[in-house]
């Protein structure tokens, strides 16, 4: 499963205006229920799921990404939202470095095995330099949605 499988440029948040996880995470949980993604009466257990995974151990992974996840039995389908922050966000991240590209997705309960393989798929895409750098640099949503589809392609 590609980014470009689980995003629409509605989706996208060009400026996040969190300075910590949480409220990236809040921030970007509200955009899937403004988006249709997620009812609104399960904001909060979702919130809930992904705060609860992300406290275990946080998913700033380095390079300036986090990768909050979690798995939950409310959504029918994986779910996903990417946040760009110019200013950064301390996300007790690996390497100690403020994260400026955040992709929250939700996998439905009980798909381990697609839950691992979307996570490794992020993981590997936003490792790339040139990647991270055109997603930093993009206009707007439209340029962030087009650049990942067209990097789905290759």
């Amino acid at each position: 499963m590609d980014l470009g499988d689980i995003l629409t440029k509605e989706q996208i948040l060009t400026d996040l205006q969190a300075t910590d996880r949480w409220q990236a995470i809040d921030e970007l949980i509200a955009n899937l229920v403004a988006s249709g993604r997620i009812q609104p009466g399960h904001r909060d257990a979702v919130t809930a799921a992904v705060k609860k995974r992300e406290a275990s151990m946080s998913t700033g992974i380095g390079f300036g990404i986090g990768i909050p996840h979690a798995s939950t039995e409310l959504i029918p389908e994986v779910v996903g939202a990417l946040g760009r922050s110019k200013k950064g966000i301390n996300f007790d991240a690996l390497d100690n470095q403020p994260v400026n590209l955040v992709m929250l997705f939700l996998v439905p309960q009980g798909q381990f095995q697609k839950h691992l393989h979307t996570l490794a798929n992020i993981a590997k895409l936003l490792h790339k330099a040139e990647f991270r750098q055109s997603l930093e640099q993009a206009p707007d949503a439209e340029s962030i949605f087009n650049i990942i589809v067209e990097h789905g392609k290759k």
